[in-house]
């Protein structure tokens, strides 16, 4: 992991984002539909780490972007040519455009400053979306990803982030994946190649500003 100085410089708030990935209602809320990844992400503390990383950015002057996953009631234009999405297709709860599960998830607080992109398609929250523009435009260098899941969206976003030539940061306790055993897994054994892994707490640290108590 990087010092507090690296990391202090790693997340400027002048050229950092953080985002958040499919942290809605109808992922990690209590009506979601995938109760077992909702478990673990609320179990495991790892929404909650978002949670307080989030209002940390807003406090910090960083910038917040929520990758929301959703889709349209006729389901045009989504993707039906994996098993992830078929199995999708046949949940209880529906990630439907301007539902409740779509919403960000409580407690996640959702500033009037944050941009939210939505997709309708795909596995990844950067590519095919207007995330890259957005982040450019905003100066970004360094992405902090954070969210669900392990399995699929987050490696998804930190390999198209470095793709894409950004830094990708990690805090390792505030994303989450099902069994609970995969995602130290996959940090150990992919992302820590790629990105600069790092915890929740050293990320609050690196924000706090020189002098400021608490």
């Amino acid at each position: 992991m990087p010092s507090s100085e690296q990391l202090r410089e790693l997340l400027d708030p002048a050229t950092t984002v953080l985002m958040t990935v499919e942290c809605q209602q109808g992922v990690v809320g209590t009506e979601s539909a995938l109760p077992e990844l909702a478990k673990e992400a609320r179990a495991s503390g790892a929404l909650a780490n978002v949670a307080r990383l989030v209002s940390a950015a807003h406090h910090s002057g960083v910038q917040v972007l929520h990758a929301v996953a959703e889709r349209r009631p006729d389901g045009r234009g989504a993707n039906h040519n994996a098993r992830l999405f078929r199995a999708a297709e046949r949940l209880p709860v529906q990630q439907l455009s301007g539902t409740t599960a779509v919403r960000i998830a409580p407690p996640v607080e959702v500033a009037d400053e944050d941009l939210v992109v939505r997709r309708l398609h795909g596995l990844s929250p950067i590519a095919g979306t207007d995330v890259d523009p957005l982040l450019r435009n905003l100066g970004c260098r360094s992405l902090l990803v954070t969210g669900v899941s392990a399995n699929v969206a987050i490696p998804n976003a930190v390999f198209d982030a470095v793709n894409l030539g950004y830094t990708a940061v990690v805090p390792t306790d505030a994303i989450a994946g099902v069994p609970a055993d995969y995602t130290p897994v996959v940090v150990r054994n992919t992302l820590a190649l790629v990105a600069t892994i790092t915890t929740t707490n050293d990320v609050l640290g690196a924000w706090k500003r020189p002098g400021r108590a608490g």
